[in-house]
């Protein structure tokens, strides 16, 4: 019983770290994104 008590996640090991990295990896991803929407848009218009 006393088990169920501990946490299932420790911030100890660099969480912190892999926290930040994904961050940026998600605000890359999403920036990529837009700059193929923004780059379609301005093909589009020149045709």
């Amino acid at each position: 019983m006393a088990n169920l008590l501990l946490p299932l996640y420790s911030w100890g090991n660099g969480a912190f770290i892999m926290i930040a990295i994904f961050a940026v990896v998600i605000i890359g991803l999403v920036g990529a994104v837009m700059l193929m929407m923004n780059s379609d848009k301005k093909k589009k218009n020149d045709q």
